[in-house]
């Protein structure tokens, strides 16, 4: 008789994670633009895994030349020769960026300006998720504000006055669930995530989206998930408060007057 309840109740767990599955997945958005971007020059941060890394290849398979901008130089020279390999675009280049250092930033944003003629898209993808202990960068920043927001502030400012627009690519199985400190509430996240959520082809498809639609061409300041302009909270429309991070952020990361684009 136990054995026939337990047998039930594990019956409808798996009915329901699946269930829960299939109409995630049926709902999410994806980029059914078949925009070319030859002769376009596109940089994804983060891109040696997860969401960066088929971004990336979703714009190298339309003919962009792509620079991988990463952290760890030799895991993404073999995610380069991955794309090269299965789109046949040879033109994708890896680059070194930490973006929780502001110096490597720099350095690399200056190297951009120098080397390349052009450029047109530019994913601000790179992230980690938090640590249970507070740790600070060279720079003296939070590391998961630096490496998610400050990092990414400078870099914009830095190479485009671009139309900038913000994504949600919702709940996404990746590496990034095993980065920095795990504990139990954070494994059983990974867990449920892993067994319901997106893969990284699907959660890519907004960041794509954004990048090569037609549709968005002239869009800014917009906030998108599953490829739909979404409303944003009260918060994000409180301009008096976006001043004052704005305004933070330049005095933390001590932008320089020739870095600014706006």
């Amino acid at each position: 008789m136990v054995c026939c309840v337990v047998t039930t109740v594990v019956a409808a767990v798996v009915v329901l994670i699946l269930t829960v599955k299939f109409i995630y997945h049926y709902q999410s958005g994806r980029c059914t633009s078949k925009t070319r971007l030859v002769g376009k020059t596109a940089i994804v941060t983060g891109a040696s895994a997860g969401i960066g890394k088929e971004t990336a290849r979703d714009l190298a398979q339309r003919g962009a030349r792509v620079i991988l901008a990463c952290r760890n130089v030799e895991k993404a020279e073999r995610v380069a020769e991955d794309i090269k390999k299965t789109t046949g675009n040879t033109d994708v280049v890896v680059r070194e960026v930490d973006t929780s250092d502001l110096t490597s930033v720099r350095k690399f944003a200056e190297d951009i300006l120098r080397t390349e003629t052009a450029l047109h898209i530019l994913v601000n993808n790179a992230g980690m998720s938090g640590m249970k202990k507070r740790k600070l960068t060279a720079d003296g920043l939070e590391v998961t504000m630096a490496t998610n927001h400050f990092g990414h502030f400078l870099l914009t400012n830095m190479l485009l006055d671009v139309t900038a627009n913000s994504v949600h690519p919702g709940a996404v199985y990746t590496e990034i669930m095993w980065k920095g400190e795990t504990n139990l509430i954070k494994s059983i996240f990974a867990l449920l995530v892993w067994l319901m959520g997106k893969d990284e082809k699907l959660g890519a498809q907004t960041s794509i989206y954004l990048a090569v639609s037609e549709e968005v061409n002239n869009v800014t300041g917009k906030y998108y998930v599953d490829c739909k302009d979404t409303k944003v909270s009260a918060a994000a429309k409180d301009a008096g408060l976006a001043k004052k991070l704005w305004e933070a952020s330049e005095q933390l990361v001590k932008l320089r007057p020739e870095e600014r684009h706006y």
